[in-house]
């Protein structure tokens, strides 16, 4: 049975590896920030979410990596790098799990989704709206005032 201070001090590991994704962490950093030993973090970590803290900053590197992918135009490698993640064979193995498809084929079912929002809505419109000035004015050259 896990305790409060124990669901505390997983969720305060957990909100670590949501927002320190990118960074090398292993179960022995986490596990630290949690004030636990590695190997009781591990275990309770996976009885209270399912999953082991590995396979959950997987997940969060994963999912960072298909928003890039789908909204940006970096390359894997690049995309691959900032989600913390070293080896780009390593990372495009681990994407087509999760996703049912490489990097490059997920890119390419977004890219209606990322053309269309390249430039956004007002700025189109500012751009597409007619040039036609209401005020008319007089293209005659003025007379000389005296």
């Amino acid at each position: 049975m896990t305790t409060p201070v124990v669901t505390r001090r997983l969720l305060r590991a957990k909100d670590l590896m949501d927002s320190e994704y990118r960074r090398a962490l292993n179960v022995q950093q986490i596990a630290q920030s949690a004030h636990l030993s590695a190997a009781h973090f591990s275990r309770q970590f996976r009885r209270g979410f399912g999953e082991t803290p590995h396979q959950y900053l997987l997940s969060r590197r994963l999912e960072r990596a298909a928003a890039l992918l789908a909204n940006t135009d970096y390359t894997v490698t690049r995309i691959c790098e900032l989600v913390g993640l070293s080896s780009v064979g390593s990372f495009s193995t681990a994407f087509r799990r999760a996703y049912d498809a490489s990097p490059t084929t997920y890119r390419a079912r977004h890219l209606p989704a990322l053309t269309q929002r390249v430039i956004p809505p007002c700025v189109l419109l500012a751009v597409a709206r007619p040039q036609l000035s209401r005020i008319r004015e007089d293209t005659a050259h003025p007379a000389h005032v005296r």
